[in-house]
C-alpha cells in the first residue's frame, strides 16, 4: 500500500496492536522476503490456533480494542480508524464508545509522525522496532493490556519481551512526544452533538482554535469548484454536507477538496467540516464524520453561508454561533436533500447504513 500512515497502513498497524495480525505484520515492507515468511507462518498459525480452538472473539476483547486505539494515538493514524475500529468492534459484538477514544487519547502521547504529518514511513517506523516496540513504550503508561490473547498464541506481554526501539527519531521516548495527547481527537458540540474526528497531529498550531464563516456546498464536486475557482478565501471554513453514508451514498472521502486546498496555499488559513469522510492523506484542519449528517437532518444540514464556526481542537469542540431559537425555525424549515440514487444496491443501503459515529455500520 501506499508508504504514509494513510488509512490501508492504520488499519494493519491496528489489527497487528489488537492481536489479530502476527508481530511485524503493520510494517514489514511488501518487497521484503520477511513479507512472504510473515505470510507462510500465518497460515500456519491459523492451523494452530484452530488446533487450540482460539476464536477470534477470544482475542478480539475490549481490552484488545483499547490496546489498539491507544497505539492509534500513538501513532497518529488516519481518521478512518474511528469508523472501522467501531465497525469491527460491532461485528465482535462489542459497543465502542466515540468518547473512548478521547480518554485512551488523554493518556497516550504521540510518539511517531509519519507522512503525511511528518517526513517517516512505515518503512522506517518498521527498521526502527515497529509496532510491538511502540506497544512496549505505551505499556508503561498502562495504555496497553499485556494479559490479552494474541494470534501468535501468546499473551501481549511474552510478545513484547524482545521488542525494543531502534530509533528514537522515529519512536519517540516518552519524555519528548510530539504531543502529550494522541493523534486523534473526537469534537462535539452543537454543530456534531454525536460527534466528530480529526488528525489533530496534522493540524497546524495557528489552526487548532479557529473561527471563520461558514462556505456552505452540497456536495463534493461544487466544493472543489469553489476552491480550485479562487472563491475560497483565508479564514473561511468549507462546509460539505449531504455526502456521509446515507448522503453519499456510501460516504466518499474527501481528499480531493482537502488537496486542492493545501495546492492553493489555503492550508494554514482555511479548515474543512464534513459529514463525509477523508483520506489518510489529508492534512490540514479537516474535521470529518460530522453526526448525525445531513440526510438524516443533522445540525451540519441547518448551516447558512456566511455563519460562524467556532472549531477549538484542544477543548474538543465544534460550534455553530447561531442561537437555539433561530436554530429551531431553521430546523422547522429544513427540505431535506434528496438522493441522488433512489433504485437498486445503493439505494438500499442508504437506508439500512447507520451515523458515522457508530462505525457506519448496518442496523440489525
Amino acid at each position: 500500500s501506499c508508504s504514509g500512515m494513510y488509512t490501508a497502513n492504520s488499519m494493519n498497524c491496528v489489527t497487528e496492536a489488537l492481536g489479530l495480525g502476527l508481530p511485524g505484520n503493520g510494517t514489514i515492507p511488501a518487497v521484503n522476503a520477511a513479507r512472504r515468511r510473515l505470510a507462510k507462518q500465518a497460515g500456519m498459525k491459523v492451523m494452530e490456533l484452530l488446533k487450540k480452538n482460539i476464536k477470534p472473539r477470544d482475542i478480539a476483547t475490549l481490552a484488545a480494542f483499547k490496546n489498539a486505539i491507544a497505539v492509534d494515538m500513538a501513532l497518529g493514524c488516519s481518521t478512518n480508524t474511528v469508523l472501522h475500529i467501531p465497525a469491527v468492534a460491532h461485528e465482535a459484538g462489542i459497543k465502542l464508545d466515540l468518547d473512548l477514544f478521547n480518554k485512551i487519547s488523554e493518556r497516550t502521547p504521540n510518539l511517531c509522525k509519519l507522512s503525511p504529518a511528518g517526513h517517516h514511513h512505515i518503512e522506517d517506523l518498521d527498521a526502527a522496532g515497529g509496532i510491538q516496540a511502540v506497544m512496549k513504550v505505551i505499556s508503561t503508561l498502562g495504555v496497553i493490556d499485556k494479559k490479552c490473547q494474541t494470534v501468535t498464541g501468546k499473551k501481549v506481554e511474552e510478545n513484547l519481551k524482545t521488542a525494543r526501539v531502534l530509533d528514537k527519531s522515529v519512536i519517540r521516548p516518552l519524555n519528548n512526544p510530539y504531543s502529550p495527547q494522541g493523534g486523534i481527537a473526537i469534537l462535539r458540540g452543537n454543530l456534531a452533538p454525536d460527534g466528530a474526528v480529526v488528525k489533530q497531529s496534522a493540524v497546524a498550531p495557528t489552526m487548532q482554535k479557529n473561527e471563520g464563516r461558514a462556505r456552505v456546498f452540497d456536495c463534493e464536486d461544487d466544493a472543489i469548484k469553489a476552491i480550485l475557482g479562487g472563491k475560497i478565501k483565508g479564514g473561511d471554513i468549507v462546509v460539505i454536507r449531504y455526502e456521509g453514508p446515507k448522503g453519499g451514498p456510501g460516504m466518499r472521502e474527501m481528499l480531493s477538496p482537502t488537496s486542492a486546498i493545501v495546492g492553493m496555499g489555503l492550508d494554514k488559513t482555511v479548515a474543512l467540516l464534513t459529514d463525509g469522510r477523508f483520506s489518510g492523506g489529508t492534512q490540514g484542519a479537516a474535521i470529518g464524520h460530522i453526526s448525525p449528517e445531513a440526510a438524516e437532518g443533522g445540525p451540519i444540514a441547518l448551516v447558512k453561508e456566511g455563519d460562524i464556526i467556532s472549531i477549538n481542537i484542544p477543548e474538543k469542540t465544534l460550534t455553530l454561533k447561531v442561537n437555539d431559537k433561530e436554530l429551531e425555525k431553521r430546523r422547522k424549515a429544513l427540505k431535506i436533500k434528496k438522493p441522488a440514487i433512489t433504485t437498486g444496491y445503493l439505494a438500499r443501503y442508504a437506508k439500512m447504513v447507520t451515523s458515522a459515529s457508530t462505525g457506519a455500520v448496518f442496523k440489525d
